[in-house]
């Protein structure tokens, strides 16, 4: 029997120990280094993130006014002013009342979570401590206080407790503008770092992108001021108590929570109209119903007859991971990453025919 090869012994001197004790210490202290940079940028470089998503959703707009001939800078600028005349019309119509409402709203939330689980105690047979749960979502009363005087004083009590909030606008603001006009030499200046083999690949994801994810988060925004408006507008003919908030509140969550954001915008309407008004619980939830099949079948295939389709489960776990990493905001901008994310697999992801059996399997389920 033959004695089986031997493998070279690995054999290493001082030099290349040195070295690799070198490259190690290396690449610890640039690992630190990065570590270091991100707990210092992290605010700053999440504020570039949201002016890119803010960007993306003005790109058509912006491309609509670019074909009519105005110059790209101009066009984005025009669209930045259009959206801040919009904010500052709504305020001076409306700002007044939408803070009195929401501060009142504040104020009455312990008194809405305590009939709230007395509903539930009463109903199901449960025995849940209303104090317990009140102290647990933080609605002690210092705490709604505090709360509810920062939301009196409107948009200055607001900003006077945040000091930061208008710089972190501005800087939002001025990046989005940047990013939106000069948007293509921005894609030229990345291009020019990569292979010529590798460049047509970068611009065919960054125009899928930036299409089909403005294109989604227009879709959402116009449905949600048809939805905000409709339920503001129910809620006030209905005689629900805060009707503004609760309207707004209703219309957003709907959009952007996928799935679970209409019941969660109906339930705390209804959880209010509860303590003045029972019967108010039916005419929201039947608003609600009629509206949900108007959106579905009227406004929705209208708005989005441009724009991508996502699955409800993918954009449910875009919330849960966007609020796990980013927080509540994280929650809005995790569905437009995630739509980005779709359009260049949808893109570039390769498909194949389905098996004959498993094709007749699908046609079966579809029909029934």
């Amino acid at each position: 029997m033959n004695n089986p090869e031997q493998l070279p012994a690995l054999r290493l001197d001082q030099t290349s120990i040195r070295r690799i004790m070198v490259m190690g210490l290396g690449l610890w202290v640039g690992l630190q280094v990065l570590e270091w940079l991100f707990g210092v940028t992290h605010s700053f470089l999440f504020m570039l993130l949201i002016a890119w998503l803010v960007s993306i959703g003005m790109e058509p707009p912006v491309a609509s006014l670019e074909r009519r001939g105005l110059k790209r800078g101009a066009a984005a600028g025009l669209v930045l002013i259009a959206l801040f005349l919009a904010f500052v019309g709504f305020l001076s119509a409306f700002g007044t009342l939408f803070f009195g409402q929401l501060s009142q709203a504040v104020q009455a939330l312990p008194a809405v979570v305590t009939s709230a689980v007395s509903w539930v105690n009463s109903t199901f047979n449960a025995h849940l401590d209303a104090t317990t749960i009140t102290s647990q979502l933080s609605l002690t009363p210092d705490r709604v206080a505090a709360v509810a005087g920062n939301v009196a004083g409107g948009v200055l009590g607001i900003v006077s407790s945040v000091v930061g909030f208008l710089f972190e606008t501005l800087t939002v603001l001025i990046f989005a503008f940047y990013l939106s006009a000069e948007a293509p030499r921005v894609r030229r200046l990345v291009a020019a770092w990569l292979k010529p083999e590798r460049q047509k690949v970068f611009v065919t994801i960054w125009d899928i992108a930036v299409a089909k994810t403005g294109g989604f988060v227009v879709s959402r925004l116009v449905l949600a001021v048809f939805s905000a408006a409709a339920h503001t507008l129910a809620f006030w003919l209905i005689g629900v108590p805060y009707w503004m908030p609760l309207g707004l509140f209703a219309g957003i969550t709907s959009q952007f929570i996928p799935t679970f954001g209409t019941y969660i915008g109906i339930i705390v309407p209804v959880a209010f109209a509860a303590m003045t008004q029972p019967l108010d619980m039916l005419w929201i939830a039947a608003f609600a119903t009629v509206y949900q099949q108007i959106e579905n079948y009227v406004l929705g295939p209208r708005v989005s007859k441009v724009t991508m389709d996502m699955h409800p489960a993918f954009t449910l776990a875009a919330v849960f991971v966007g609020a796990a990493v980013f927080g509540p905001i994280g929650a809005l901008i995790g569905i437009p990453l995630a739509a980005a994310l779709i359009a260049v697999v949808d893109t570039y992801g390769r498909r194949y025919e389905l098996l004959p059996e498993l094709h007749v399997a699908s046609t079966g389920d579809d029909a029934e």
